[in-house]
């Protein structure tokens, strides 16, 4: 049986749950989600878009690009999700927004070709000029 995991928004409007492992966990340096966050990478985790389930609210979305539909609190404005029309059976999830995101570390950096040049994070991980999963 899958692991069961939860999270949420900073105020708690939002609540999700999924039911996968924690795996296919990337930081990524590209620019659209350094200023979707406000951070200077987010750390994604990706699911099956089946095990994946709202428990409390209905998030704000938009379209960030013309493949990518990002989800997040109109109340406190943080980003929980991002689906992308390319990857149409799974969804990602900003490990931030995790209730134990200290179970969820990253396992390689995608994008790296954005990634600002003063940035040093787990250098030791793999890296992808783009994202290639």
């Amino acid at each position: 049986m899958p692991a069961s995991h939860q999270g949420g928004c900073h105020c708690g409007q939002l609540r999700y749950a999924f039911d996968a492992p924690l795996a296919d966990i990337a930081h990524c340096h590209c620019a659209d989600c350094r200023r979707s966050s406000g951070g200077i990478l987010v750390t994604w985790l990706t699911v099956p878009l089946s095990s994946f389930r709202w428990l409390r609210g209905t998030p704000a979305e938009y379209a960030s690009t013309p493949t990518c539909t990002r989800s997040f609190c109109r109340h406190c404005g943080a980003q929980l999700t991002l689906f992308s029309a390319l990857s149409p059976h799974s969804l990602d999830i900003s490990v931030a927004c995790l209730d134990q995101p200290e179970r969820a570390p990253a396992d390689r950096h995608i994008w790296v070709r954005s990634r600002l040049p003063w940035l040093s994070v787990d250098p030791q991980l793999p890296e992808e000029d783009e994202e290639t999963l």
